[in-house]
């Protein structure tokens, strides 16, 4: 069952509501410049799930880059290859039998299918004032609190801000004379009257990864349905103004202030259905947000949007060494000045990454992209899709933690509907049950295998094990909520489908144990025995360790809801034939089930390591030996230059805290900031290049800051597993843990003092002291719903 957004955010929302929320500290929760951003990924993101823009503050000639979640190239279209199942065989046989990788490599692709669509750009709305810059009067900021931007250039001033409640990205501008104009890089015009400017054009039908080197990789139709009509329309609202059109653009003169309204409507009908909305009904929704939001005062939207935002961001808070007097610095040269001296700044990125959630993941909008939502090219990077082989999913790691869990929603409609496609890729692809998905994933739900039938490297384009991934924030979201109605209702139908596949995909090994085949560890290779580097193997460790956890997970889902007791027969059968972890000749956790040489020990691709973090299979006190293989093997791919990206980076500080080692925690943090970061705290791709922005990275380093500071994952609820003597003094509040707990937490001198605990569902919880320290009254407490108790340590 699909909840409505409103029937969503209600259940996840009432539980976790804040109580008594005080303003955080502006220094921990405010990005500021002296300088317009020079290009695209220095302007400030504003979103509210739905419509996004980036501020550049230009003092001249402002720029709002604008996006809406729903706009993508393409329509639904038959992605699967009845081809592929013919090959399927004949790849096991060349790996189990003869070992011939290479062939089976080759063979691969024949089972792929067409690349994804793109997320595109909605286009740009522009104000440009008269008389020249601003001087030296200029100041650009981004409050995380109130989810406004702002720029001063002069006597000039104006803010932003995207509000969820009322639809509209909204400016206020103090000038008395500029002029307002709208454009697209997409096919569009513009045209302005009677106030208002209306931006009207289409998606392309085709656009190509901006990795194809085709002819024609942007293709464009008029034909119905044959890519995506959108409309964006401005609405200019200035009292006693003189307000006059001349072509697209809007002039206004003599204004005391103004306001600029905007909303956006796409002709998106659902993931199955064509594009093929109507110019008048779109126009119809744009005009009727626009009427509606218009009918509030400038105070009253303000009011609105900040109280929206503040539900949500007010949740948790961070403090490190608060009593340390920050640098008086604006964040870009803050940022360079960084030397892991300035923990407040470590504050600040991780309320950005609970920031740039809230605002590009609401109930009933699409999920968080691998930019989010802000994404300003026709061919974006890795057509801003959603790449299911890590990023989509670190992109959701902080959503329960950081007690945003109603912001995990559209990662849950995505998975319901991907299940859809899915059961039809299994069957029509593999001959095989339930559902399965491969590594990207776009607008429509694509589940086959990318590469444009033989152009993809399967080591990415064939991997098809995101279905067990993805169902894992499924039941994590129950263990964090105790929501049994989403179990029953959402949750057990996707996760026993995914389970179901997976059921048919095992075959037996010659050791007697059940492994996968075809299989590839996500973007890595290997020196087969002959010499040559191969992808397709046997039983890679990762979709070993995913399949056990997702049996794992219906087992424990089923016996909750009391349902299914022959399948989970099934299940235990086939997980107590899975093989156990190996360690291979270095003491390493080994990648694939034979100890492979290799060729790139530096890779960013850490996936053999999923039981450690996101997963919970690897534990220092539960799995010893396991996990010291696993130390190993984060040893050697940092050695060898791993974690080059941020993202990785930001999974090598999940994996440190995991271990209970701070120190190597912070020290990645600090190399996250000084080779991944971007001058307004956009995570790079690769390390150093500022121009390319991926999302994940700001979300995994939030979500492993959090791991850092309290971990549920074993059993028990840990308290500063991970805490770096960098971080002295500090508090936290409305971290969550599971069981449903929420928790703040205290500490001095690098010693923990205290614990609030406040529980949404009656359980005992066992408790574990940091290092050195005792919780006094014991480790085990008891709670009934709703009652909150004082932890103190000694």
């Amino acid at each position: 069952m699909k909840l409505t957004r409103r029937e969503f955010a209600a259940a996840a929302a009432a539980p976790f509501a804040a109580k008594g929320a005080d303003a955080p500290a502006r220094t921990e929760t405010l990005l500021w410049f002296r300088q317009p951003a020079r290009q695209w990924t220095e302007a400030l993101p504003v979103g509210n799930g739905t419509l996004g823009a980036m501020v550049f503050g230009d003092p001249v000639k402002e720029r709002l880059q604008l996006n809406i979640d729903t706009l993508w190239s393409g329509r639904p279209k038959e992605c699967n290859n009845p081809d592929a199942r013919n090959h399927l065989a004949e790849v096991r046989r060349l790996v189990l039998e003869d070992g011939n990788y290479s062939a089976a490599d080759s063979l691969m692709k024949k089972l792929q299918g067409p690349y994804n669509e793109a997320y595109e750009p909605l286009g740009n709305l522009y104000v440009e004032f008269p008389g020249g810059s601003a001087g030296t009067a200029y100041r650009r900021e981004l409050d995380l609190d109130t989810a406004v931007a702002r720029v001063t250039a002069g006597t000039r001033s104006w803010e932003v801000f995207s509000s969820a409640p009322d639809r509209v990205i909204a400016v206020r501008i103090a000038a008395a004379d500029f002029t307002v104009s709208m454009d697209s890089p997409l096919h569009s015009t513009a045209e302005a009257l009677h106030g208002t400017i209306r931006l009207t054009g289409k998606a392309p039908s085709f656009s190509a990864p901006n990795y194809q080197r085709i002819d024609n990789p942007v293709r464009y139709s008029e034909a119905e349905g044959q890519g995506m009509r959108f409309e964006a329309r401005a609405r200019v609202i200035a009292e006693g103004a003189q307000i006059t059109a001349e072509g697209g653009t809007l002039r206004v003169s003599g204004a005391r202030s103004a306001t600029i309204l905007i909303a956006a409507a796409t002709g998106f009908r659902g993931f199955d259905r064509l594009p093929d909305r109507s110019a008048d009904a779109i126009a119809e929704d744009c005009s009727r947000i626009l009427d509606a939001a218009a009918r509030h005062t400038w105070p009253e939207l303000r009011s609105r949007h900040t109280a929206d935002h503040q539900i949500l961001f007010r949740r948790a808070s961070l403090r490190l060494n608060p009593g340390a007097v920050p640098p008086d610095l604006p964040t870009d040269e803050r940022l360079k000045a960084f030397r892991g001296d300035d923990a407040g700044l470590l504050a600040l990125y991780f309320h950005y990454g609970r920031y740039l959630l809230i605002s590009s993941s609401r109930p009933g909008t699409q999920p968080a992209n691998l930019q989010g939502i802000w994404s300003d090219q026709v061919r974006p990077p890795w057509s801003s899709n959603y790449t299911v082989n890590i990023n989509t999913q670190m992109n959701y790691w902080l959503a329960e933690t950081c007690n945003l869990s109603e912001c995990h929603g559209p990662l849950f409609d995505l998975v319901q509907e991907l299940a859809v496609n899915g059961r039809r890729t299994a069957q029509v692809n593999y001959g095989a049950g339930g559902w399965c998905s491969h590594h990207n994933v776009d607008l429509w739900r694509q589940s086959a295998p990318v590469g444009d039938f033989g152009g993809g490297s399967p080591t990415w384009a064939n991997w098809g094990m995101s279905a067990p991934w993805l169902c894992a924030h499924l039941m994590e979201h129950y263990r964090f909520t105790q929501d049994r109605r989403f179990l029953a209702d959402r949750a057990w139908p996707l996760m026993k489908g995914a389970a179901e596949f997976c059921l048919d995909w095992l075959i037996p090994a010659r050791d007697g144990t059940l492994t996968t085949c075809p299989s590839v560890s996500t973007e890595n290779t290997f020196t087969a025995p002959n010499g040559t580097k191969c992808q397709v193997s046997a039983g890679c460790t990762m979709d070993i360790a995913l399949i056990r956890e997702l049996f794992s997970n219906c087992l424990e889902a089923a016996g909750i809801l009391g349902i299914d007791s022959g399948f989970r027969g099934r299940l235990e059968a086939a997980r107590a034939k899975l093989p156990p972890y190996r360690i291979g000749k270095y003491g390493q956790l080994q990648e694939w089930s034979q100890d492979f040489v290799e060729p790139e020990p530096g890779q960013r691709h850490m996936s053999h390591m999923y039981g450690l973090y996101p997963g919970a299979d690897i534990t220092p006190r539960g799995a010893p030996e396991t996990a010291k293989a696993a130390r190993i093997s984060l040893e050697r791919r940092l050695a060898a230059g791993g974690a080059y990206t941020g993202w990785s980076r930001a999974w090598a500080i999940g994996f440190w805290a995991r271990l209970g080692d701070g120190e190597k925690a912070h020290e990645s943090l600090v190399a996250l900031m000084n080779h991944s970061t971007g001058p307004n705290l956009f995570d790079t791709h690769p390390a150093g290049n500022s121009s390319i922005f991926q999302i994940d990275g700001n979300f995994g380093a939030s979500a492993s800051i959090a791991e850092m500071l309290l971990q549920s994952h074993a059993g028990e609820i840990s308290f500063l597993p991970a805490l770096p003597a960098a971080w002295k003094t500090g508090s936290v509040r409305g971290l969550q843990a599971r069981g449903g707990l929420t928790v703040d937490l205290e500490w001095a001198g690098g010693k923990a003092v205290s614990a609030t605990l406040r529980a949404r569902a009656a359980g005992e919880f066992r408790l574990r002291a940091p290092s050195g320290q005792t919780i006094a009254g014991g480790s085990k407490l008891r709670l009934k719903a709703g009652e909150t108790r004082i932890v103190k340590f000694a």
